[in-house]
This record gives C-alpha cells, structure tokens and sequence, in this order.
C-alpha cells in the first residue's frame, strides 16, 4: 500500500472513527428510552468507509449522504453536540430541530444533507460536482449510497452524466450486506464496482472493515477528480452492527452473525492492531482518545435534553425558503 499517513493523520483517523462509534452507540441507547423522536439508522460499523474517504476532503469539498447520515456528518466535521440536538429536535440543532436524523445537514461544513429518498444524494452531487467544475474552485463532490441505492435510476442517470460532463465526482456505493432486510447478494445482480466499466469509468472494490484500504482507494478518486480526470467509482463491502432502522429485529441475519462481525471485523480494533504492531501509536494514546470523546459524547446529550424545543408559532415558517 503507497498511502502514507503522518501521526497527526493517523491520531486524527481514530478520533473521529471512535467519534462515530460512540455517538450512534449512545443514539441506540437513548433511542429505547423513547425521547428521541422520529427514526434512527444508525452508522456503527461502517465507519472506516466514511472517514477514510472524508480523510482527503476539506472545506471546499462537499458530500451528499443517505438516510444513515450521522458517520458522514462527523467524518466531514459536523459539529457532534450540534448534531445530538437535532436527533432530539431541539432548537440548537445543526438544522434547527426541524431535520432530525434523516436530514440532517451542514451546508457550511459541505455536508449537503442526510436524505430519505434511496438514491437520492448522487443528483445533488452532480450539481455540487458542476459547481465547482463551472467556477473553477478546485473542489470535489462526493456520492454516498447504499447497495440499494445502486439499483436505482438516480444514480445511473448521476453516473452517466457525471461521465458525460467530466466532472469532478466520487460514488461511494456502502454495501453493508443487506437494502433494508433484503440481502444484496440475493438482489444485485454482479456487483457495483463492474457498473463502473459500463460508464467509462474506473472502479474499485474495498474492505470496508479497513481504513487503510478505503483511504487509499479514496487518495486515487480525489486526485484524480481534482486534476480533472473526471468521475470514480468506490464499491466499500463492509456490515452495519444494528438493523436497517432501530427498532429492526434483525431476524434476516444469522445467529452471531453481529458479534462475531465486532470480534473479528472491527475496523476500530483493526486500526489498533495495525498501529500497534507498527509501533505508530500506543495503546494510551488511543485509549486517551476513547476516554475524551466518551465525555463529549456524554455532554452532547446532557446539553441535547436541557435545550429548548423549536416554537411552534415563531418558529413554523421559518428556513422554508432559501434566501441568497
């Protein structure tokens, strides 16, 4: 593997992976307590995928995600206690409580929303994609969705447009294993990254348990994006530890088949090993780390339940329009 990666890149790369992890675990926990309104799908798991890609982009950059937000929210610098907020629906949330989970959004940070629609984001990534292409800012957009999403009309049409005009854009297809209870190898016929070859242009399949491996695809797509090579295609196969939403019982999985996920797949303890065994990082560090974000964590909910609820009079008719 060519991709190197200083300390602060490195310390920086499980911070904001254990940022992840912790924040949707304490979103399970607090879901089942029924003060969270609305859904949750929760991105535990999977967060190798969001921060290796997220590792290259900076705030010119911009990324459209899927119903399972909160990883790439926190991977493109969201603010973690401004985001708890708005999974509560309260006044101080990245969108005002009027979001929730499933939108929510930072347009200053390049976060262009979490969206409901399957598919949906890779549209509104062309179009961030053009911009930046049309005003010569230098900038990449990225595509995140689903094995689901990659059956989907939107983002063939996306992936032929973006070819079409050249523009400076990365699909990340985060195949978890299951579209909803459906499992993707009964539902997909071949696989996301061959759909490349069909629009001209490249592809290829990661280890989505491996940060490493998704960092280093992702160098090769914004690079190439940025020197005006046009679109990529990154197909990360990696699994969820919860169900499609909370509240899944998840009985379309096999017996153990999480557990044995988090004993032997997480890219978290993977990260740990890889560093250790290079004598990069010590086990104190990361675990200093473990410890500080578990008090962020514990503030942002803390703070998330003693803020104000959105008013219903003063506050209804607000954000419908965008005003320039």
């Amino acid at each position: 593997m060519s991709l190197q990666m200083s300390r602060e890149e490195l310390l920086h790369t499980y911070k904001t992976m254990r940022t992840i992890r912790e924040f949707e675990e304490r979103v399970h926990t607090e879901f089942a307590t029924g003060e969270i309104p609305g859904f949750a799908h929760l991105y535990a798991g999977e967060e190798a995928s969001a921060v290796g890609v997220c590792l290259h982009l900076d705030e010119k950059d911009s990324i459209a995600s899927t119903h399972r937000g909160h990883g790439h929210c926190i991977a493109k610098g969201c603010d973690p206690k401004a985001m708890m907020a708005e999974i509560y629906g309260r006044k101080t949330g990245l969108c005002g409580g009027k979001g929730g989970s499933m939108h929510i959004a930072d347009v200053a940070k390049g976060m262009l929303g979490a969206n409901g629609i399957v598919g949906g984001g890779a549209p509104l990534a062309c179009g961030a994609a053009l911009t930046a292409k049309t005003l010569k800012t230098g900038g990449v957009a990225v595509a995140f969705g689903g094995d689901g999403a990659s059956n989907q009309g939107t983002t063939a049409e996306s992936m032929n447009l973006a070819k079409v005009w050249n523009l400076p854009l990365i699909f990340v297809l985060e195949d978890n294993g299951y579209a909803e209870a459906t499992a993707s190898a009964w539902s997909v016929s071949g696989t996301p990254v061959k759909r490349a070859a069909g629009y001209d242009m490249p592809g290829v399949q990661v280890d989505g348990h491996d940060v490493f491996a998704v960092a280093e695809a992702a160098r090769e797509a914004v690079e190439r994006a940025r020197s005006g090579g046009g679109p990529s295609l990154i197909h990360v196969v990696f699994s969820r530890y919860y169900g499609h939403f909370e509240g899944d019982a998840m009985t379309y999985r096999e017996k153990d088949e999480v557990e044995n996920l988090r004993r032997t797949r997480d890219c978290l303890n993977l990260f740990r090993e890889r560093v250790g065994e290079a004598k990069l990082l010590d086990a104190g560090e990361l675990d200093a780390i473990d410890a500080e974000i578990k008090t962020l964590i514990d503030e942002a909910v803390a703070e998330a339940k003693a803020a104000d609820m959105p008013d219903p009079l003063r506050d209804l008719e607000t954000d419908v329009y965008v005003r320039y």
